[in-house]
């Protein structure tokens, strides 16, 4: 079943390793088939070392597993919550990269004071708030998709494609899951230069026309960056 996608989710994830971006289990990727309404997903815990396609587990939308022999990532319900509330996501990604976790544990937005950051993201990349005590001891993980959402109110999430959840760390998400890859190795490198940045001057900010041109010839009606 969804060989095909199980395939691009296990390359996916390998990427993760690739870019330095997870050690040991640090990370996950996934993927949706809309039209079944059936997601892939790494297992939980398994090593990036040993683990192949056939791993991959697939569940339903409520998280039961409808293939695979072992469990899926204990961030499933946090995937399946965003999988609902974001329409245009087609792959997702959690990792601990070094700097953008470090922005999350910090509780900080990443701000948007370069064209390497427009190109990816319009906004600064935000930060979810502290979780409520009831949502720690309650459906943690499903609790965590609740947060990211409600932070993304009047903030188009094809448009900026990540968030750093607090204390926790960064998610991507995008058309499939080579672009969320491509969108997590881009927020960690912009996380890094920020962080730079700020140490070598804190009062930065960007001309906003700047971002809107820089966002606007990769994404906006009249792109025309790269090629047809």
């Amino acid at each position: 079943m969804l060989e095909s996608l199980k395939e691009n989710v296990f390359k996916a994830n390998i990427m993760l390793v690739e870019y330095g971006l997870v050690i040991f289990t640090w990370g996950n990727v996934s993927a949706i088939d809309r039209e079944l309404g059936l997601v892939v997903i790494k297992p939980s815990g398994v090593s990036y070392r040993t683990m192949t396609a056939d791993d991959m587990v697939v569940v339903d939308m409520d998280g039961k597993v409808v293939e695979g022999n072992l469990r899926p990532s204990s961030d499933t319900p946090t995937h399946l919550a965003l999988y609902r509330a974001f329409e245009g996501t087609g792959g997702i990604v959690h990792t601990h990269s070094a700097y953008a976790t470090s922005w999350a544990q910090a509780g900080v937005d990443i701000p948007n004071i370069g064209t390497t950051h427009a190109d990816y993201f319009h906004h600064d990349i935000p930060c979810t708030g502290d979780m409520t005590r009831e949502q720690i001891n309650g459906n943690y993980e499903w609790e965590t998709g609740a947060v990211i959402i409600e932070r993304f109110r009047g903030i188009d999430p094809m448009h900026t494609p990540g968030v750093l959840v607090k204390n926790h760390g960064p998610f991507t998400w995008g058309k499939d899951p080579f672009k969320a890859v491509e969108n997590a190795v881009v927020l960690e490198q912009v996380a890094k230069m920020a962080a730079v940045a700020y140490a070598i001057n804190p009062a930065l900010k960007m001309n906003p026309l700047l971002i809107d041109k820089h966002f606007g010839r990769k994404h906006g009606p009249g792109a025309y960056y790269g090629q047809k």
